[in-house]
């Protein structure tokens, strides 16, 4: 009786390998290179020259500011042997000032920048995956896959080129 179970079991377990393996050749399988499709799209350019403009005065001030305390900075190591108690003093406590001011608004600025950027980028992002989800109904693929996920890629079974055409008529 063990037998026979035992049978039974390693049957089943063949017929089901073979069922999967067969399964699996009859998937059609793509892949994409999401990354280098963002890159090469013109929108990418344009994300930064958009966030640097909307930034410009803000960063610039943060800029004046790295300015001032460097100039503040160097002044004190020249003029330290000829500066008075006091100016020494009131040079360091502007020195401080201006690190705590910069403090203030370089890293609330970086912060704001990261956001707006990954908000600009998620835009993207989702323009390329309509491209793929377009590009994989009109092949008929079963499965498409990040390029960049996968140690080995036939070259013709990469739809990045489909998506990126593809991405272009969507904007």
């Amino acid at each position: 009786m063990k037998d026979f179970t035992k049978n039974l079991i390693a049957g089943a377990l063949l017929t089901t390998a073979m069922a999967s393996t067969s399964v699996f050749a009859e998937q059609k399988i793509g892949a994409v290179n999401v990354q280098g499709v963002f890159q090469a799209m013109p929108q990418a350019a344009d994300i930064q020259e958009t966030i640097a403009a909307q930034f410009k005065d803000k960063t610039e001030e943060v800029s004046r500011l790295e300015k001032d305390i460097k100039y503040y900075l160097e002044k004190n190591q020249r003029d330290a042997a000829t500066m008075s108690e006091k100016e020494k003093t009131e040079l360091e406590g502007k020195i401080i000032a201006l690190r705590e001011e910069y403090t203030a608004k370089a890293q609330p600025l970086q912060k704001e920048i990261q956001a707006r950027l990954q908000e600009e980028q998620n835009k993207l992002l989702g323009l390329i995956k309509q491209g793929i989800d377009a590009v994989a109904s009109k092949g008929k693929y079963d499965v498409i896959l990040n390029s960049n996920s996968v140690a080995f890629i036939n070259p013709d079974n990469d739809i990045s080129q489909l998506v990126l055409e593809q991405v272009g008529k969507i904007n």
